[in-house]
């Protein structure tokens, strides 16, 4: 079984400093669609990787940042209530991550398969996909993300939008080694030059801003309709999560859902998204990037994600380097966002497809008919501050049919019951 090797000093750092940038790309385009500072999110990714790496005694070489599944209700909340009660939702979604810690701490692995399994959270994912598609179009195109006005013309957007999209799918497809962990990145380094190019970047911000300022931090607000808008939305990045620790231990050789443990891990991430909604930063998951990168340098040692947070916190601290990242121009982001939006929608399908959830059976398809309606359409339950919506009401109402319905006792999540 292989083991984390003592390196040199050197090296370790280097090591860290390529993680961070294979995780960069996807990190600071989260914030950058949703509003948020991306100084905020790099300070939070470090935080947060550092806290995780505290509760599970530094023994899982994993990197957490920004969570794309939490994009919509974002949006959709920051709209409603504002930052600071979205942030405040943030925070109690990491609190479901650590009950949920503490329900596998005191049942087992076992417990999460039975409240969740594939034909519940799969819709759900898809769903957060497919909700998101018209925001990827609208930007692609020029607009803002909501289609209220048009940014950049239309025939400079797609000149813009659509290379650094191909450049992103090119480089997924036909990259090697190491770059080809780097697709985000590398679609935005064309889509930024080609804005350079025709004069849509608007560069008075990043000479404006001072080297070192402390990021924009702000303090949440907690409101009722945000937590209710945000907490069951952790239901699917909780499944995700346990898919990136089977991941990784399958990467390293080790069964990370034993030692140091599901509930562990769980409570790491936890600490971590709240953590990043207390400094005014996005929700954290793992990140499967990074998981890739480990298993290609076969570096399996937990020390290098101490400095890929170490240098995420110290860019965190750089004015001039985020005034550059919100510069970056709403097409560029628009075009990779067409692929990414649409990737979450067919991990959400692969879930389906690998579990051999069967749609012909009454149950199955029920759950997933009414979920994907509910959260592609947008229904609304509810009145005021108590209402529920989108993707928050479709993950609450597919684990309500799941636990009424009859049947599906017999399921057995394979992911956890080979790992146990």
């Amino acid at each position: 079984m292989p083991q984390p090797m003592e390196e040199p000093l050197g090296r370790q750092v280097l090591a860290g400093a390529q993680m961070l940038f294979v995780a960069f790309g996807a990190l600071v385009l989260m914030p950058l669609i949703t509003g948020m500072d991306p100084n905020v999110a790099l300070f939070t990714a470090g935080i947060g990787t550092l806290l995780f790496q505290l509760v599970t005694k530094r023994q899982v070489p994993v990197f957490l940042a920004s969570s794309f599944a939490f994009i919509a209700p974002i949006i959709a909340a920051k709209g409603d209530f504002g930052l600071p009660a979205v942030l405040g939702g943030v925070v109690a979604a990491g609190i479901v991550y650590m009950f949920l810690g503490f329900a596998v701490r005191i049942k087992g692995p076992g417990f999460i398969d039975r409240l969740l399994p594939p034909v519940v959270i799969a819709p759900v994912i898809i769903s957060i996909g497919l909700a998101l598609s018209p925001v990827a179009v609208n930007m692609a195109m020029g607009k803002a993300g909501d289609g209220s006005a048009q940014l950049v013309p239309y025939t400079t957007a797609m000149m813009i939008s659509m290379p650094a999209l191909l450049t992103t799918l090119l480089v997924a497809v036909l990259g090697k080694g190491l770059f080809r962990l780097v697709p985000i990145l590398a679609g935005v380094a064309v889509g930024y030059g080609l804005s350079f190019a025709f004069g849509v970047v608007d560069t008075t911000g990043i000479a404006a801003a001072p080297w070192l300022a402390v990021p924009n931090f702000v303090t949440p607000e907690f409101h009722w309709g945000a937590i209710l808008f945000m907490v069951p939305v952790a239901l699917a990045p909780a499944i995700e999560h346990i898919g990136g620790v089977v991941a990784i231990g399958g990467v390293t050789g080790n069964n990370f859902i034993k030692k140091p443990g599901l509930h562990r891990t769980l409570l790491g991430d936890g600490l971590a998204t709240s953590a990043a909604g207390l400094f005014g930063g996005p929700p954290n998951t793992t990140y499967a990037e990074v998981t890739g990168a480990v298993m290609l340098t076969k570096n399996y040692n937990p020390k290098i994600m101490t400095w890929a947070a170490a240098f995420a916190i110290v860019l965190a601290f750089i004015g001039k380097f985020g005034a550059g990242l919100l510069s970056i121009p709403v097409p560029v982001m628009g075009g990779i966002l067409c692929l990414l939006f649409g990737s979450i929608a067919v991990v959400g399908l692969s879930t389906l497809i690998r579990h051999q959830v069967d749609l012909a059976e009454a149950r199955n398809l029920i759950i997933v008919s009414v979920t994907l309606v509910f959260g592609i359409g947008g229904m609304t339950f509810g009145y005021g501050e108590f209402s529920l919506s989108g993707i928050s009401l479709c993950a609450i109402i597919a684990l309500l049919l799941n636990l009424v319905l009859p049947g599906g006792e017999g399921w057995k999540n394979k992911q956890i019951e080979e790992n146990s």
